[in-house]
C-alpha cells in the first residue's frame, strides 16, 4: 500500500510538472537565414513619433491580424497557421538586426507574405521602428 501511495504521488507530480512546463514554453521559431548584405543594412529612417506613428498605421493594417497589436503572435489570424509567427517582444526577435527584419517583411517565406511591390522600402524600414517598440 506505500508503494502504492508513492507511485501515484510521483505520477502525480511528474505529470502537474509536465503540464507546467508545457504551459510556459513558448513555441520556437524556425530557423530563418539571412543574407549578410541584409543582415548588415542600416536602416535609413529615423525613429521620431512622424515615422514611428506611420510604422503603427502599416503593421495595424498589414501585420497585426496574425503577429497581434502588440506583437506576441495572437492576432485574431494567428490559430490558423501552420506556424507560430513570432513574438516580437521578446529577446530573439529584439536581438536581430533591422537588416533581418527588413529583409523578412520585404521578401517573406511560407506563410509570411512578401511585401515587396505592396510596400516601400521606407515604409517597410518604418514597420521595423514600430516593433521595436514591442520590446519587454
Amino acid at each position: 500500500m506505500r508503494n502504492f501511495k508513492s507511485l501515484i504521488t510521483g505520477a502525480a507530480a511528474i505529470m502537474l510538472s509536465l503540464s507546467v512546463l508545457g504551459q510556459n514554453s513558448a513555441p520556437q521559431p524556425k530557423p530563418w537565414p539571412v543574407p549578410d548584405e541584409f543582415k548588415n543594412m542600416k536602416n535609413p529612417v529615423a525613429k521620431n513619433e512622424t515615422t514611428n506613428k506611420a510604422g503603427q498605421v502599416l503593421y495595424t493594417k498589414l501585420c497585426a491580424s496574425c503577429h497581434g497589436k502588440t506583437g506576441l503572435g495572437d492576432g485574431v489570424k494567428a490559430r490558423m497557421l501552420k506556424d507560430f509567427p513570432g513574438d516580437f517582444s521578446g529577446a530573439f526577435y529584439q536581438n536581430q538586426t533591422d537588416g533581418e527584419h527588413f529583409y523578412k517583411t520585404k521578401f517573406g517565406r511560407n506563410e509570411m507574405p512578401k511585401y515587396e511591390g505592396k510596400c516601400t522600402d521606407e515604409e517597410i524600414w518604418q514597420m521595423v521602428n514600430y516593433m521595436r517598440a514591442f520590446k519587454k
